[in-house]
Formats: structure tokens, sequence, C-alpha cells
């Protein structure tokens, strides 16, 4: 007599390959179920609100609490620009300034702001501590210090 041809590993991938076959059907079936379920749901199930906070709900708005808005007051495109002038001069203290590399920093005494001075923008030698006055421009890694003057 022959010995069947069938091995155990055999055996083993066939009963993964009817598992997997077998719940592949049932998420098919539990799918047309979901399916059916989504079909009976009417118009204003699928609707949602948004509340005066500003987050989705089921639950249509408090007419109550509905904020009034002009036309006249909603802008569209840029706002308009403020003209009133702004300071450019300001006062600082020196608190760093390295001679041999031609850099240092510069403490702003109305924001306390510390801004980076090259010595380019100089029109006069500076030290540590001195008292200067200065235009801030901005420069690609943050606001520079132009125009620095030193202040008896």
């Amino acid at each position: 007599m022959a010995k069947s041809q069938q091995s155990f590993n055999k055996k083993e991938k066939e009963k993964k390959r009817l598992k997997k076959k077998k719940e592949k059907l049932e998420r098919r079936e539990q799918r047309k179920i979901e399916k059916a379920e989504r079909g009976n749901l009417t118009f204003e199930d699928m609707l949602s609100y948004v509340d005066e906070d500003g987050n989705l709900t089921d639950t249509p708005p408090d007419p109550a609490k509905k904020k009034k808005i002009k036309a006249e007051d909603i802008v569209l495109g840029v706002m308009p620009k403020d003209n009133t002038p702004v300071e450019t001069t300001r006062n600082g203290q020196v608190k760093f300034f390295n001679d041999e590399k031609g850099y240092g920093f510069i403490i702003d005494m109305d924001t306390k702001d510390s801004i980076f001075v090259h010595m380019n923008n100089l029109e006069a030698p500076i030290q540590e501590n001195d008292k200067v006055t200065f235009e801030i421009e901005m420069g690609p890694k943050g606001p520079n210090a132009v125009n620095v003057k030193l202040v008896n």
C-alpha cells in the first residue's frame, strides 16, 4: 500500500487557505450589512452643524446664540495700512562686541531685545557697555542694527 501524498505541511497550508477564504466571505457579508444600514439613513441624519465655538455637532445651533455681523464690517483682501508714524531710531546699550570678528549685540532699552550688529553698520567704533542709537532692519536671520551711533 502506498503512503499518502498529503504531508502535514500541505494539510496546514490547506487549512490556512480555507480559513482565509471563510474570513473573506464574512467580511464581505459584514460590508453588505453596513451598506444596507447606511442606505436607511435620512438626509437629516447625514447633516452636521457648526456650533458657536466652531465645533461640529449633530444638533442644530441655538438661534438665540447667533451673532449678527454687518456686511460693511467684512473686509475682503488686505486690511488698510495703518499710517501712524513708527519710531525708527532706538536707544540701546552694547552688550557684547568682538573687534576681531567684527560683530556684536545691542540690548534695546525699550524692548530689552538683543539685536545683532556688524562692524559695517557702525558710524564710530564701539565697545561693551557703550550707549548707542540705532535703527532696526530685518536681515536674513532676524533683526540687525544699522546706522549705529555712539551717544555721549
